[in-house]
């Protein structure tokens, strides 16, 4: 989705590790912008605008203008981007020009709503199977995410990715069929009453061996007494 967003990028005519490393000591993050059959051009962005849009409601989805000192402002969107494992910072941005008339294609997460009646009265457990489908749409339709109510479904049910309600310029490029949530039996407790009731007649069995052993054994003493006698 749009937003009136500017983003003030300084260019940078060299590369590498320790220009990296100067732009980062300065507080900024390197960052290239390329697309719309343009030249790519390496540039320096705040770091902290940037992680305010990745994590802003539209997230990496956010059409915003990138203004380069000397050049006009164009609409971009983040498509990569680089963090620091350890420390978490930003390292570098890849900013992707977007034509605004073309159609593109995104990942759009899911949210589902509602509490599921196979939860509620029969007792299962719903599962949320897959958290972002592919759509192609125009740039400024993109949708910041696609609601899912599962409120109505029962166990064995679920809602798929041709539930989803397209609209505008919309079109679904995942696959149709792949479900986004359902709701399933609980097993494990299925299982656990199944081997307490096969355990209990073990444990039986059990104590009657048990019981016979000092039997034989007494017989076998009995046995033995008249062995001697005859010695």
């Amino acid at each position: 989705m749009r937003k009136d967003i500017t983003i003030i990028a300084e260019e940078r005519p060299a590369r590498g590790k320790n220009e990296a490393r100067r732009l980062r000591v300065k507080g900024l993050t390197p960052a290239i912008v390329y697309g719309v059959s343009k030249e790519p051009v390496a540039v320096a962005v705040s770091p902290k605008e940037v992680n305010k849009i990745l994590h802003s409601a539209t997230g990496h989805n956010t059409i915003f203008n990138v203004a380069v000192q000397g050049g006009e402002s164009e609409p971009v969107m983040i498509v990569d981007w680089q963090n620091d494992p350890i420390k978490g910072r930003l390292l570098h941005v890849d900013l992707k020009r977007i034509d605004l008339t073309k159609p593109i294609i995104v990942m759009v997460p899911i949210v589902c709503v509602g509490d599921p009646k196979g939860v509620k009265l029969q007792g299962g457990l719903m599962e949320l199977i897959t958290r972002e489908v592919e759509i192609e749409c125009l740039p400024d339709e993109i949708p910041d995410k696609f609601t899912v109510e599962v409120g109505d479904l029962m166990i064995g049910q679920s809602k798929r990715a041709s539930d989803l309600a397209m609209s505008a310029s919309m079109s679904l490029v995942s696959n149709g069929d792949m479900v986004l949530a359902h709701v399933i039996a609980l097993r494990a407790e299925a299982a656990a009453t199944d081997a307490a009731a096969v355990a209990e007649p073990e444990v039986v069995k059990k104590g009657k061996k048990d019981e016979a052993k000092p039997a034989a054994a007494a017989g076998d003493k009995k046995a033995a007494a008249p062995a001697a006698k005859k010695k």
